[in-house]
Order: structure tokens, then C-alpha cells, then sequence
């Protein structure tokens, strides 16, 4: 790997007088996230990455975005060896950097051919009508009463609805409809969130999957409630004696 370029005394950075840059890198980044947060991009990884390359930044005394130091902390990660996982890294980097360059003509964008990113998904396993059926049969026998409830109804929201996972376990009583038969989405790429039509329909016995979703966020309500500030913080406001081993 080169040296790294435009380096820079470290007191600099400490001071914020980078460049051209009023405040510095990190004030830069910043100010870039809450602009693209405020038009509704949610960039909660993305924003995490992007911080933790300018702190690499202030640690070796680069006063801003280069070549050389992105590829260092794109490739710099313990997390995993994957190529794939650099090129996200730095794609989150060159992104930033063809903002910034308007601000500091020093910036230097990554090359789209220097861990060139590109998609690779797993291929998804379709069920079908029933394998689903029977995953939902299972899952109603499990017990206590609750999990049965709970492990139907985030099945059945996944192939209904379209639902990811993290979405459906967000689903709290007050986003489940059952007279026009619509969930309300939160999580999703958008900060705002989405309507999505949910089946069956809300004219379908109690036991639907909409009505179990709510039966258990209504559960988890009543859970969060029965819970009281203690000493050491949140506690049950029921004990429970062990039993004698």
C-alpha cells in the first residue's frame, strides 16, 4: 500500500482547522449525515461506518479523504476478510468523498475500480403454499399459549405481507389495523413509515395472522407495563421464590 498523502500535523486536527474545512473532518461527515438523514435516508450503518473512518483519519493526522486512507481502513477491518465487505466499506468512503470535494478541492474520490463493489446474494429458498402451511401449524403448537401466538403470526407476516424480520418484530399494537386490514411499516430505508395491505382480510376469524400480531404486541404492552423503576433500575413487580434445588 502507498504512503498515505496529506498528512498533516496531529494538533490540527484536535483544533478542527483542517484545510478548508470549518470544523474539520468529522464536523464535514456530520453535517453530510444530517443532511441526507433530513431527506428522509435512515443511513444507520452507513453513518456508523462513515465516523468510525473519520476517526481512523484523526488517529494517523489525515486532514481528509484520500485514496491511500480509505482503501487502509476499508481493508483494516477484523471483522471480515471478505472483499465484499471492503468494497461496501469504501463504497460508504466514495460516497462521502464526491460530496466533500465541492468543500476541499484536496479530496481525493476512490476509483469505482479500486474494490470494485458489486452484489452477491444468497439465492432465496421459495416455500410453497404448503410448507408454509405446516411451518404455521407447527408454530401454533408450541407452548406456552404466547410463543404459539407470536411465532405463527411473524410467519405468516413474512410471506403475507413481504415483511423483513427486523420489521415484523417492530410491529406494535397501534401499527395493526384490523378494520382496513393495514400494518404500519416502520424501519425500512425511508425514516417515515410505510402502509402495507396485510391478508386475510379483516373480515377473517380472530385467529388470522393480523389478530395474532396483535393479540401480541397487546402481550408485550402488558409486559413492559407490569414492570416498576427499582434501586438497581427495572424490575418485576412480582417475585418469583426459587425453588429449592
Amino acid at each position: 500500500m502507498p504512503g498515505m498523502t496529506n498528512q498533516i500535523d496531529p494538533s490540527g486536527v484536535a483544533s478542527g482547522d483542517v484545510r478548508g474545512l470549518p470544523g474539520g473532518l468529522r464536523q464535514a461527515a456530520e453535517e453530510y449525515l444530517a443532511t441526507r438523514r433530513a431527506l428522509g435516508f435512515v443511513l444507520s450503518s452507513q453513518g456508523r461506518l462513515l465516523l468510525d473512518f473519520v476517526g481512523h483519519c484523526e488517529r494517523h493526522a489525515i486532514a481528509t479523504v484520500t485514496t491511500d486512507a480509505a482503501v487502509a481502513w476499508a481493508i483494516g477491518t477484523t471483522r471480515s476478510q471478505d472483499p465484499v465487505w471492503w468494497a461496501r466499506r469504501l463504497m460508504v468512503v466514495r460516497i462521502f468523498a464526491r460530496h466533500l470535494r465541492a468543500l476541499d478541492p484536496a479530496t481525493q474520490v476512490p476509483p469505482t475500480d479500486v474494490l470494485p463493489h458489486a452484489y452477491r446474494r444468497t439465492t432465496p429458498y421459495l416455500y410453497s403454499a404448503q410448507q408454509l402451511a405446516d411451518l404455521v401449524g407447527a408454530a401454533s403448537r408450541l407452548r406456552p399459549r404466547l410463543r404459539a401466538l407470536t411465532y405463527a403470526a411473524v410467519i405468516g407476516l413474512l410471506a403475507s405481507c413481504g415483511l423483513r424480520i427486523s420489521e415484523a418484530c417492530r410491529l406494535d399494537e397501534g401499527d395493526v389495523d384490523l378494520d382496513e386490514g393495514v400494518l404500519t411499516v416502520r424501519g425500512r430505508s425511508s425514516a417515515s413509515p410505510e402502509s402495507c395491505p396485510c391478508t386475510p382480510p379483516p373480515s377473517a376469524r380472530c385467529g388470522s395472522t393480523p389478530a395474532a400480531a396483535t393479540c401480541s404486541a397487546r402481550t408485550r404492552r402488558r409486559r413492559r407495563s407490569s414492570l416498576t423503576a427499582g434501586a438497581g433500575g427495572w424490575t418485576p413487580t412480582t417475585s418469583r421464590t426459587p425453588s429449592p434445588r
